[in-house]
């Protein structure tokens, strides 16, 4: 089945899935392989459970399904599902001619995407990437949700190895794009810094070969102006440059952002956000550059970025009526664990606790940036510093230590904290998102 014969049966079955536990009735499942399950062998299950077509790439299964069909059931056999899933998204998206936007970057790039939808919102019906389904199966289950009454998208696209940004670019097709920042992170994936900053930069690349395509950069940012495509417009943001479409300033963090924007020739709007961080002002400024281009009134945009408020842990501020939690405990890398440490540390609030877990995926460089990260907390003033996890188990150093989480949580409940401003982040996978609960 090739990709025209696929979306002229999506056309008539709208539905799809990759989940063989959800198979709505007459929907499509198209069997994705991952490295501990492989779809192809629940095809069947699929069609049994509602599904009208099965999308594989095992042969075998292909065959044996060919000798015992379902009555009213189909199967196809494609080279690879996952390309094929990728295509039919490409396919929907070419049927509209709305804007595009790619978002991607190491930090801050789901939290810019959801302050571009808030922008957007005031002025167009958004179709944006829901939480973090920014991979190459969540871009296309994003594009797949587009519809004929959205008027612009927000697709947000994460990395963790080179190449992959190229991939999701050439489904999504974007006619804008944004890179919020390149940082150490994934390391393991990428193999240094320089191969985070040319994976990033395939957005960039690909925005090249697109006529009338746009770049919103932060010009504050050597490594994005650096590889910033010559033969592209791009609209600069910046808290320095005064040549800048849009301009940005702290007024103030006690303990939530308040800061002050301007485009060229126009007058100063101050926000009072609901944002923990002095370094959100650059997300907050791509949200208002976006905003700008896309004909959204100063008015609405200040209103837009003053009424969103934070979820999923990233950057919360949590009153649980017994301490203050800052609470970024979805992702960590060294470049978002410095910042949220100098942030941690301007704030004038005590007395100040840090539970900081492990960062993932850093290769042969994990223990240099945990030493790193250590020598960091050593000159703050922090009353209290606790590390989790085995990275920062094998730093040496006087600061208190846990295994996991549950050692934490065992700890809290025999001698509780009160009275605190708490930051909490960590890797994910380290599982601090749990401590809200006991604090």
């Amino acid at each position: 089945m090739n990709i025209k014969e696929l979306y002229a049966f999506y056309k008539q079955h709208p539905v799809v899935t990759t989940d063989s536990r959800d198979c709505p009735k007459g929907s499509i499942f198209i069997a994705l392989k991952g490295e501990s399950f492989d779809g192809n062998k629940f095809a069947v299950q699929a069609l049994e459970k509602g599904c009208t077509l099965a999308v594989v790439d095992d042969e075998q299964v292909y065959n044996d399904y060919l000798d015992n069909p379902l009555e009213g059931k189909s199967m196809a056999l494609v080279p690879d599902t996952l390309q094929a899933f990728k295509d039919l998204a490409r396919e929907h998206r070419r049927q509209f001619s709305i804007p595009v936007v790619g978002i991607t970057g190491t930090n801050g790039k789901t939290t810019t995407k959801e302050l571009v939808r808030t922008v957007l919102a005031q002025k167009f019906n958004v179709m944006a990437t829901e939480g973090n389904f920014n991979n190459d199966v969540g871009v296309p289950k994003t594009l797949l949700r587009l519809s004929p009454e959205h008027e612009i998208a927000v697709v947000e696209m994460g990395a963790s190895h080179p190449g992959d940004i190229k991939t999701l670019v050439e489904t999504a097709e974007p006619i804008c794009g944004l890179i919020t920042n390149v940082g150490k992170a994934h390391l393991q994936g990428f193999g240094s810094l320089e191969g985070v900053i040319k994976t990033k930069g395939e957005l960039y690349d690909n925005l090249a070969n697109r006529d009338g395509s746009v770049i919103f950069v932060n010009a504050d940012n050597e490594h994005l102006m650096g590889i910033l495509p010559k033969n592209v417009e791009a609209i600069k943001y910046s808290k320095h440059q005064q040549d800048a479409a849009v301009m940005g300033e702290i007024v103030a963090c006690d303990p939530f952002l308040r800061l002050r924007w301007k485009s060229e020739g126009s007058e100063w709007h101050e926000v009072a956000t609901h944002l923990i961080g002095s370094y959100n002002l650059d997300n907050v400024l791509a949200a208002v550059t976006v905003g700008l281009h896309f004909g959204v009134a100063p008015s609405a945009i200040s209103e837009a970025i003053a009424g969103y408020v934070p979820s999923n842990n990233r950057s919360q501020l949590t009153e649980t009526g017994r301490n203050h939690l800052i609470v970024d405990a979805y992702n960590a890398n060294p470049t978002s664990m410095a910042a949220a440490i100098d942030n941690f540390s301007l704030m004038q609030v005590s007395p100040k606790m840090a539970i900081l877990g492990d960062m993932r995926e850093l290769g042969e460089s994990s223990h240099q940036e945990h030493v790193a990260v250590v020598e960091k907390l050593k000159q703050c003033q922090f009353d209290q510093v606790w590390l989790v996890g085995s990275e920062f188990e094998a730093v040496d150093c006087d600061f208190r230590k846990f295994a996991d989480v549950e050692a934490v949580k065992a700890a809290l409940v025999t001698k509780p904290v009160d009275g605190c401003y708490i930051l909490i982040k960590g890797s994910n996978s380290i599982r601090l998102f749990q401590l809200p609960e006991v604090l």
